[in-house]
């Protein structure tokens, strides 16, 4: 994931703002956990503004193999390819836990960012989108699958996470299957890796079963990986803490 920088957060915050202008009156929806909001084929269209939640975005290939594309929380938005004008939705998007949205016809939400003078940021905005997928994409072709899983526990953390004594708590409940599909690997490949992480105290999990993210010492991991360009010999714990290493965004 690109380095989020003040701007980007600032424009996040304004359009974010912008949109409850927008929708105040309007009667949030509820999607229940696992429910579908729209799947490939949908020619709705909308954009979706999330108030509450969780959603993911989901492409199947035609052997029916999943690659999820995203997560997505409060504040976000989604569903933005409607404004191409493909004239159907390339992606499925479901609901992780119960969540409530705002859905903005495009015509609406176009003028509306127009009117607070949004349009420029959100172009941006949509750029450092498409870069970011575009280094999903180099990364499955160039990256070792546990060194994916890595970057990808840490994404999600920085995205959705909130801070604990720890470290970085997510408490979205996300399967081994999903993160499978995340990182381009099997189910059994990220159970070994995501044992290996608890193994050397990487990741844990609290009484509540939430997944907890030792940042730094994941990220120190991550390092150790890039440089020998294959599972690293398995530091300990000082070695890790002690790793001086600025923080991979």
């Amino acid at each position: 994931m690109l380095q989020q920088t003040p701007q980007s957060d600032q424009f996040k915050e304004q359009m974010r703002g912008s949109l409850f202008s927008e929708t105040r009156n309007s009667t949030a929806i509820r999607v229940p956990r696992h429910n579908y909001v729209y799947t490939v084929g949908d020619e709705r269209e909308t954009v979706y503004f999330i108030e509450k939640g969780q959603i993911k975005l989901i492409m199947v290939s035609e052997e029916g193999k999943e690659c999820m594309l995203a997560i997505h929380g409060a504040g976000d938005v989604f569903g933005e390819l409607c404004l191409s004008g493909l004239g159907s939705r390339l992606e499925t998007a479901t609901a992780m836990e119960d969540t409530f949205l705002k859905e903005i016809p495009c015509g609406k939400f176009l003028d509306r960012l127009a009117k607070d003078s949004l349009l420029e940021g959100f172009i941006r905005y949509l750029a450092v989108r498409v870069a970011d997928q575009q280094q999903v994409i180099a990364n499955l072709v160039t990256v070792d699958s546990e060194q994916r899983l890595g970057k990808t526990l840490l994404q999600i953390a920085r995205k959705l996470g909130k801070k604990d004594p720890r470290s970085i708590r997510i408490e979205v409940k996300i399967s081994h299957e999903e993160l499978a599909t995340m990182v381009g690997t099997t189910r059994p490949r990220i159970s070994v890796f995501m044992q290996r992480f608890r193994n050397l105290e990487l990741i844990e999990y609290n009484t509540e079963h939430h997944l907890i993210i030792k940042e730094k010492k994941l990220t120190a991991y991550w390092h150790q990986f890039s440089r020998y360009g294959s599972s690293p010999p398995l530091l300990d714990n000082a070695d890790l803490l002690n790793e001086n290493i600025p923080l991979i965004r």
